[in-house]
């Protein structure tokens, strides 16, 4: 039995990595914990900005050894992982690193070019022990901006090149930010902003407001899982195409086979064209009928696009 699996045959996740970054007091910490069933990792201490209604179960880091045991626990009643702030965690695993072994370090405290490769392989091995526990996984981090020429650009504050490893793993960057009195976030990158959108999302979205200006909840906190079911159910949408897709191109195949003369060759040809297809099924129909006509020396007449055998055609 083969290794190789067709299309419709692939273990696709349905889990989702995402980073949400952006401005100062717009609610980041909050939306993070609208995904699904989440527990949080709370770096910064960010857990006391969020309203009580909207609090979920916390770790309140204070060193990295709480995390490695808290990864130990039963963690099946949570859906996602939300980790406030990135840039904070990076900090926690730079102490940890050099605590563990002091060469990691240089005098200041910062870590040594050393230390931030053993940072990097940290980093990468925690993002992989949290996708195989099948979780979602959520980071949240500040924006840093950046100056290119008189251009200003915005990117998540993430230290070093940890960035540029975070962000290849991700599905999805939101960039958060206020215009005028609304609530936005941006899924697709601009010359201004970095952003990534794996998820068919649209470009931006408005946050809806759940709590009011007296600081009275208004609505439910659900706007990540909203986003997380959508992308599920295309998920599924796109297996299901997949699957008719494969069955169609079987099709195809069958109808070609009956190929034996012009007659055929026309027959077929009309029925393709009255097929409902998918993706590159009508294009592939139509080079497997040319190159079965090609053997059978047939010819395609291009006044009336039909196929001939090559005695008519030549008499034409």
């Amino acid at each position: 039995m083969s290794l190789f699996k067709q299309p419709s045959e692939l273990e696709v996740s349905t889990t989702i990595k995402a980073l949400i970054y952006g401005q100062p007091g717009l609610g980041k910490s909050t939306l993070g914990l609208s995904t699904p069933s989440p527990v949080l990792l709370d770096f910064d201490g960010g857990v006391k900005r969020v309203n009580g209604a909207f609090q979920c179960p916390t770790l309140q880091v204070k060193n990295w050894d709480m995390v490695i045991e808290a990864l130990q626990e039963d963690l099946s009643p949570f859906k996602t992982i939300v980790i406030d702030t990135a840039g904070k965690m990076l900090d926690f695993m730079s102490v940890y690193i050099i605590k563990n072994d002091p060469k990691m370090g240089q005098r200041d405290g910062s870590l040594s070019l050393k230390g931030y490769g053993v940072r990097k392989t940290m980093f990468i091995n925690f993002l992989s022990q949290c996708s195989m526990m099948g979780k979602n996984l959520i980071f949240v981090a500040h924006e840093r901006e950046e100056k290119d020429g008189e251009n200003r650009i915005v990117r998540p504050e993430i230290g070093g090149s940890s960035a540029g490893d975070l962000i290849k793993e991700l599905d999805l960057v939101g960039y958060m930010q206020a215009i005028g009195s609304e609530r936005t976030i941006s899924w697709s990158p601009t010359e201004k902003f970095y952003a990534k959108n794996t998820c068919n999302l649209p470009p931006m979205q408005k946050i809806p407001i759940i709590i009011d200006a007296s600081g009275n909840v208004t609505g439910q906190n659900i706007f990540l899982s909203s986003i997380f079911d959508s992308y599920q159910a295309y998920l599924k949408k796109q297996a299901d195409i997949s699957n008719d897709y494969e069955a169609l191109i079987d099709v195809v195949k069958e109808n070609v086979e009956l190929i034996v003369d012009a007659d055929t060759a026309n027959g077929v040809t009309e029925n393709m064209g009255k097929l409902q297809h998918i993706w590159d099924s009508k294009l592939k129909a139509g080079l497997m009928i040319r190159d079965k006509c090609n053997s059978l020396g047939l010819k395609l007449n291009k006044l009336t696009k039909k196929y001939e055998s090559a005695d008519a055609a030549a008499t034409a």
